[in-house]
């Protein structure tokens, strides 16, 4: 089992409920998706992220089929435009 983490900080946290729901999204389109959640911080610290994705996948081949899959690439555009920084963490359990 792979655990997917990615946290972002956005230019405008305005933009955290249309970051939430089009990653969320991506569960119903992408199959190698086990399960995806979406937080949106409200701690506001300087030392928090405004929004983390925390995904679940069968194997390492499934992120990769996930990370390739054309739904998530579609994405990516957006999220850049959006967001300042981005931090990312995979492992297995």
């Amino acid at each position: 089992m792979i655990k997917h983490i990615v946290m972002w900080t956005l230019a405008d946290k305005a933009d955290a409920e249309t970051v939430k729901t089009t990653l969320e999204g991506l569960k119903g389109k992408v199959p190698s998706i086990i399960d995806i959640e979406v937080g949106i911080d409200f701690s506001n610290t300087d030392a928090s992220a405004d929004v983390v994705l925390y995904s679940t996948f069968a194997s390492n081949d499934d992120l990769s089929a996930y990370v390739q899959h054309p739904e998530h690439q579609a994405v990516i555009p957006m999220m850049q435009r959006v967001t300042t920084s981005r931090k990312v963490v995979d492992y297995e359990i």
